[in-house]
């Protein structure tokens, strides 16, 4: 993805600062870990899983617009972008249809050039670290494994605003230093989890779109991918109460990232969930036009192929939307239960497709390790589970 002019990064500046002020109002509106708070090294360390989310600091959100406001005046390298003064040409102007455009049409040797990023500092390497500080020599080696691996990086209510941007701008800033595409993941949609063991996220539709601005602020101008709200819209099915209004919410989700060039993967459920057709029209109504495509089988465990017919179909049924498949946790298949199931392995390491069909990526966008919560001997959801992580190890896919 190439980067954005300096009139287009003004633009969404602007437009991020007036929701900021103003807020963004909106129609009122299964299971996933949030990840444990970054700056912790405890294996044992849990995100705040109650239905509030932490109070945010106004001032720091102000802080991280102003700071892109300033950064947005220059030039990837840093330096001044001022204007030929030889020059007579009107500047072009990237207009919204025209990033959606490219952000479907984007290659994907394009979009993630230079591979995915294996950030060091991830969830895997940290509890690697404090596993071996305590003397639990498997369990750190099984950590140390799975940290080798590009795994995304998780964004939601357990970050304030000053350490979302500080998470954000960190992570990007040393995935471009080795020249490598970082993949985010959105996970602060209000009701998150239906009240579940991820329950939690956003008060309520228009802080959700005020923090997904500040995402797409400090995405903005980057080569990087987002995959949006892990069964947001599948999860419509199980609580209807709590999800009214959905679609939209994500729809104006999707257009800011959108409109800040940031290629998008909506999450679609997985091939045993949602049929393909009512999916379908979930995704066009979450505005899946203006974004890069959809996401299966997060956190889930189903096989590549099975997660390939199901996608194609949905992929069809949404004009040709490209799809990206995770593979963190599907070495064995199906197990019979989506919480820490038992006999599960890792799948295929992650890879960027170039073939023929939509697959865009094959990718680890759940954390292996990472506690679905407390079921099946795990602890709360988001700690870090060590002795799963050493059964997936051991029974990963081959070949």
């Amino acid at each position: 993805m190439t980067h954005m002019t300096p009139t287009t990064r003004a633009a969404v500046v602007l437009g991020v600062a007036v929701a900021l002020t103003v807020g963004l109002a909106v129609a009122p509106a299964r299971a996933h870990a949030a990840p444990v708070d970054p700056s912790s090294t405890s294996v044992t360390a849990s995100p705040t899983t109650a239905s509030s989310p932490p109070a945010r600091s106004s001032k720091s959100a102000e802080r991280a617009i102003a700071a892109f406001t300033s950064r947005g005046e220059r030039g990837s390298t840093g330096s001044p972008v001022s204007p030929d003064p030889a020059s007579t040409s009107v500047p072009t102007v990237t207009t919204p249809a025209a990033v959606s455009q490219t952000i479907r049409s984007t290659p994907t040797t394009t979009l993630f050039r230079g591979g995915l990023y294996v950030d060091p500092a991830g969830e895997a390497a940290r509890a690697a670290t404090t596993l071996t500080s305590e003397g639990r020599t498997a369990e750190a080696a099984a950590a140390r494994t799975i940290s080798k691996q590009p795994v995304a990086t998780w964004l939601g209510s357990w970050l304030t605003d000053a350490q979302l941007v500080k998470k954000i701008d960190g992570t990007v800033a040393a995935a471009e230093k080795v020249g490598a595409t970082p993949l985010f993941v959105t996970y602060n949609i209000p009701n998150r989890d239906c009240g579940s063991h991820s329950a939690g996220g956003s008060a309520d539709n228009a802080a959700y779109l005020r923090w997904n601005s500040l995402v797409a602020s400090r995405l903005a101008g980057h080569r990087v991918a987002v995959v949006v709200e892990p069964d947001a819209l599948t999860l419509i099915s199980n609580c209807p109460e709590q999800t009214s209004g959905r679609e939209a919410t994500i729809a104006s989700a999707v257009a800011t990232l959108a409109d800040a060039g940031v290629p998008a993967y909506l999450d679609a459920g997985n091939s045993n969930w949602v049929p393909p057709q009512t999916m379908a029209a979930r995704l066009k109504a979450a505005g899946v036009d203006r974004a890069r495509g959809f996401a299966t089988n997060v956190s889930n465990y189903y096989p590549v192929e099975s997660e390939r017919v199901y996608a194609e179909k949905v992929s069809q049924a949404t004009g040709g939307a490209r799809y990206v498949i995770d593979t963190s946790r599907n070495g064995r298949g199906w197990k019979g239960t989506w919480c820490n199931a038992p006999g599960a392995g890792l799948g295929v390491v992650p890879s960027v497709q170039t073939g023929t069909t939509k697959l865009d990526a094959l990718l680890w966008i759940k954390t292996p390790g990472a506690s679905d919560g407390e079921c099946n001997g795990g602890p709360a959801a988001g700690k870090w589970h060590a002795s799963y992580a050493v059964q997936l190890v051991a029974n990963r896919a081959t070949g």
